[in-house]
């Protein structure tokens, strides 16, 4: 079987840097074109497919150079530069005679396919979401069909065009219906937004004021510019004024974590009755304010709501009802949305839902009724803007390609038009609904004016955000074949045997993301617009729930879940190998940080029939992103690279592999130490470089006959990989005299910082270093609800063993905080510490894992003053030497 270039060596250090760096790249780059959910970088993307698909280089000079080109491939700055592209292609096209038929089976946004077709393969890419199929066509078979062309090099391509053109009219006649539900005022000031409120009324019987449901009273929160609304309480309600540089605290609204406080008497409304009463309809809202800009003036503007502003509203209500009974007779469906929100219900990927605790039960609750008309009217001129086009005579396919890109400004817009956006007082903007991967309530919330000039998520925003990615898709090189996009499952791929030369993707972890629940907001708008378009799409009420991989527990328990979840992805896998070609390489990114994950990993694997050849972890979010404080985040994904083999796979000997373990993962965490992998990355790298060794054998036994699987060579891995680590943590030569107990806690820092873990994660990591955590007594562990903390010397009692070096540390660090140096000082002496090169080694190394806490303090205190402590000792060594003498 032939060696490519990605299975001997691979530049993670630039590849890393250039796709951690793509996250703030925004413009033309396709995360624009719609939100997707864990989109992988087309940086990683575009080097690991080239990587794969080229041959081993013949010699040291040759590879050093195919590495750097790689890294210049890697950057977004070359993603459209011809010449290294066109290179890239040839290299690619030379070596398989042809373009290579690859496959994505989980295309999700696109971005592992796009680079694919950028190399010139002839791509396929599936996916079973709707909404993943559609911006997967947008980005993928649209420009290059229609917008891909040499002849219009010099001019705009008429796919980017016409979208302009029918975008601006849409628009434009939108604009004519709504804007007099947006009303200026008369100094020719324009609403850019409105600020609302919640209400409740107070539960106090002596008092029951609507209490305005409020976070914080902030409009605007800046160095050099505060203003904040101000609540005047008297016993009819609350009112407001609108002050700069207030005199109280701003940031201490009426509600937090759903208990309510009534300004008036002082009441509260504890979180369980707060949602008991807004799903007995007992909540109301409240305009409170405008934000307004001058078309002549910079900047933004306050002011409180007005009569005016409520009647422009009401007339929109009434609008709306009209409106909806009319294009109700009209499409045979309600234009709002009434398919049913998630539950929220269970303890898997679906938990992240809980608008439903508050009454918000359809996707049509989520918006106030001036958002549903704006966006009902932006749905049916779309609609009515794909009639026209058909009547001048647009070919069929070509309409349906234009009306898609304007769909997609409208669904961008619906993010950012919700009753949960809220206003953002140190930006002074709107942020969208999914700011992360859930669907939370918010208490007030800020109603866009879609025709504004300025804000993020108004027409012109979201135009343009899909307008330049359109632009960049338009400028890729002709392929030979117009790229598939497909709706299917994963588990059952529509391809005959042996039909693809590679297969790059990467799979759903578990229940990391809800994609199907996450993606049913744009659905259900997106059926309204082209539903008709897509019949094959659109046919359920909601995206497709069964069979989608991920580990929902509506229905199961999350063991259940996990089951399933598993059995899925052991199926994509045997899918994978069924229709690859023998010979032909896979690359599987992954990314999950329990170990239980990856023995999943190893276990799909071991029963697909791939062998593992490489594996490289590649870091694709910023550093600053990383909540390491709190959590253990990963930094990177791992990409496992696979073969077909074009032989029957072995069978494996469990001592035979452990031994080969030690080898081969000796060399691989040389390099990956030497690239800067670390921390919880460097032990998950750990494991893919194990698939390395692991991935060969169809089954590993031992010698007596008894199967071997993906949780004892897990702890295999995880041993060797903690015995380098210390060794390179302690730079050698030291990692000896360690007992258990000091590995144990030095690894965990090094892994986790000052993070909880997981139980079963601890205990795996103990048990890699010969801890039992079900036993151990150790001071330094506290184990509660299934987690497990490694406590500081600042957090820890008085329990110090001090014939263990880290008890030791511990208990000099808090003597030398409290300022007890003869009793430090006796510590260092009679245990001999004080002169142990290891035991300020030890503490060094943790100073250097620990962001700026406590415990890194105390250390560096004791650290800086070691030469001190160590004349100090040495002197009175010498005098008790003297003593004893005489």
């Amino acid at each position: 079987m032939d060696e490519r270039f990605i299975e001997r060596t691979f530049p993670v250090s630039k590849v890393s840097e250039n796709s951690a760096r793509e996250k703030n790249i925004r413009h033309g780059h396709i995360s624009t074109l719609h939100i997707w959910w864990a989109r992988r970088p087309l940086a990683s993307s575009r080097a690991t497919i080239y990587a794969s698909l080229i041959p081993v280089a013949d010699d040291d000079l040759e590879e050093v150079k195919v590495k750097r080109f790689i890294e210049d491939l890697s950057l977004w700055e070359n993603s459209l530069n011809q010449g290294m592209i066109e290179r890239a292609r040839r290299d690619i096209r030379e070596y398989h005679g042809r373009p290579p038929r690859v496959l994505d089976p989980f295309g999700g946004g696109g971005s592992i396919p796009l680079e694919a077709l950028r190399l010139g393969c002839e791509t396929y890419s599936m996916d079973l979401n709707p909404v993943a199929v559609l911006i997967q066509k947008c980005t993928l078979e649209y420009p290059q069909k229609y917008g891909v062309d040499e002849s219009w090099a010099d001019s705009e391509p008429p796919l980017l065009r016409d979208v302009k053109r029918w975008g601006e009219w849409v628009r434009e006649e939108a604009e004519e219906e709504l804007s007099r539900f947006y009303p200026p005022d008369e100094d020719g000031s324009v609403p850019a937004a409105y600020i609302w409120a919640r209400t409740l009324p107070c539960q106090n019987p002596d008092c029951g004021v609507e209490v305005p449901l409020m976070r914080q009273y902030w409009l605007a929160k800046k160095k050099n510019r505060q203003i904040a609304l101000k609540p005047v309480v008297s016993s009819a309600g609350v009112d407001f004024e609108i002050v700069e540089d207030p005199d109280f605290d701003p940031s201490r609204g009426t509600i937090s974590s759903a208990i309510v406080t009534c300004p008036v008497c002082g009441s509260t409304i504890p979180a369980p009755d707060t949602r008991r009463l807004f799903q007995e309809g007992k909540a109301g809202e409240r305009l409170i304010a405008v934000v307004l800009t001058h078309p002549r003036r910079r900047g933004k503007t306050y002011r409180l709501a007005t009569e005016k502003d409520l009647e422009a509203y009401m007339e929109a209500n009434g609008y709306l009802e009209k409106k909806r009974d009319e294009l109700m007779d009209r499409w045979g469906i309600d234009p709002v949305p009434d398919e049913p929100t998630p539950r929220g219900k269970g303890s898997g990927a679906e938990r992240a839902f809980s608008v439903r605790n508050y009454g918000l039960n359809t996707w049509g609750d989520l918006f106030n009724s001036r958002q549903k008309l704006a966006l009902i009217t932006f749905t049916e001129k779309i609609r009515q803007a794909h009639h026209l086009m058909l009547d001048e005579g647009y070919d069929e396919g070509y309409a349906k390609a234009l009306v898609s890109y304007i769909t997609l400004v409208v669904s961008r817009m619906s993010d950012f038009t919700t009753n949960l956006c809220r206003w953002h007082p140190q930006w002074e903007f709107i942020p969208n609904t999914f700011a992360r991967q859930a669907l939370p309530m918010s208490f007030d919330y800020s109603e866009l004016n879609p025709f504004s000039p300025i804000l993020s998520g108004t027409w012109y925003s979201m135009k343009r955000q899909i307008l330049r990615p359109l632009e960049h898709l338009s400028k890729l090189n002709k392929n030979e074949n117009t790229p598939k996009v497909v709706q299917g499952s994963a588990t059952s791929l529509p391809f005959d045997d042996e039909y693809f030369d590679a297969v790059f993707t990467d799979p759903p972890y578990y229940d990391n993301v809800p994609y199907s629940y996450l993606s049913d907001f744009f659905y259900v708008w997106l059926k309204r617009a082209i539903g008709d378009l897509y019949p094959d799409l659109f046919i359920t009420p909601l995206t497709p729930k069964r069979g989608e991989m991920v580990a929902y527990t509506n229905d199961k328990s999350m063991d259940e879940a996990s089951e399933e979840f598993e059995s899925m992805l052991r199926d994509s896998f045997r899918e994978i190998h069924r229709v690859l070609r023998p010979g032909g390489i896979a690359n599987i990114v992954y990314a999950h940080k329990t170990t239980h994950g990856w023995e999943t990993v190893i276990n799909s694997l071991l029963d697909s029939g791939l062998i593992v050849t490489a594996s490289w972890p590649i870091f694709t979010e910023m550093r600053a992103r990383m909540r390491a404080q709190k959590s253990a985040a990963l930094a990177s994904s791992i990409y496992i690279v696979a073969r077909k083999p074009d032989f029957e796979k072995k069978t494996g000997y469990y001592e035979e592999v452990q031994a080969e373990l030690k080898e081969v993962l000796g060399e691989k965490l040389e390099y990956l130490w030497e690239e800067g992998i670390s921390g919880p990355d460097f032990f998950i790298a750990a494991i893919g470089a194990g698939l390395e060794v692991i991935g060969k054998y169809s089954e590993i036994l031992k010698y007596n006959g008894e199967e071997v699987r993906g949780s004892r060579l897990l702890d295999d891995i995880r041993s060797v990989a903690a015995d380098f680590a210390i060794r390179r943590i302690l730079d050698n030569g030291f990692a000896d005299e360690l007992s258990p107990l000091t590995r144990f806690y030095l690894f965990y820092r090094w892994n986790f910082e000052n993070s909880k873990v997981e139980f079963d994660e601890a205990r795996k990591l103990a048990g890699s270093l010969g801890i039992d955590l079900n036993t151990s007594r150790a001071g330094f562990i506290r184990i509660q609800r299934g987690k497990v903390t490694v406590l500081g010397p600042d957090k820890r009692g008085e329990d110090h063993d001090t014939t263990e070096l880290i008890d030791a540390l511990h208990l000099a660090a808090r003597l030398w905080s409290e300022g007890r140096k003869e009793e430090l000082e006796k510590l260092l002496l009679e245990t001999g510490y004080g002169t142990s090169e290891s035991f300020y080694r030890v503490a060094q190394a943790i100073i250097e894992f620990l962001p700026n806490c406590m415990e890194k303090q105390w250390l560096e205190g004791l650290i800086v003053n070691r030469e001190t402590m160590m004349k100090s000792l040495k002197e009175k060594t010498r005098q008790k030497t003297l003593k004893d003498y005489k």
